[in-house]
């Protein structure tokens, strides 16, 4: 059962709270992505938290985002590949129809920046997608 209730109680700490990051295109952050409804991106655990790309920042408060994803999948929805998480390798899934607008206040810390070939990549493959 999705629990709504204590998304909505972290939603509310997450509008008040008055910490702001810098970010652009290619950074990978942990967002406060939150509870969603059928089959919607969710985040996980208690904080709803979520690896996220910045695909196209607007200004210091609103950015698109790609949900990231750990579970291994192929087709015209995905794209996989990997960057440094700190001194780890990581391969991860954008889960490019997943894609929307969010607030820069759901940002919690940028844990790596995605390589300008594969950004070059994903936004090609994107562009196809929305054709």
């Amino acid at each position: 059962m999705k629990n709504f209730d204590k998304w909505n109680e972290v939603k509310k700490e997450t509008q008040n709270d008055n910490v702001s990051f810098g970010f652009k295109n290619r950074d990978i952050f942990y967002i406060k992505m939150g509870q969603n409804i059928g089959y919607e991106q969710n985040g996980k655990g208690d904080s709803f938290v979520r690896p996220v790309v910045i695909f196209k920042g607007f200004n210091q408060d609103m950015f698109f985002g790609i949900p990231l994803s750990s579970q291994l999948k192929e087709g015209k929805f995905y794209y996989t590949f990997s960057f440094m998480k700190g001194d780890n390798l990581s391969t991860n899934i954008a889960l490019l129809s997943q894609m929307r607008l969010f607030s820069s206040k759901r940002l919690l810390n940028k844990i790596g920046v995605m390589d300008k070939n594969s950004f070059e990549e994903m936004k090609t493959k994107f562009k196809k997608l929305i054709d």
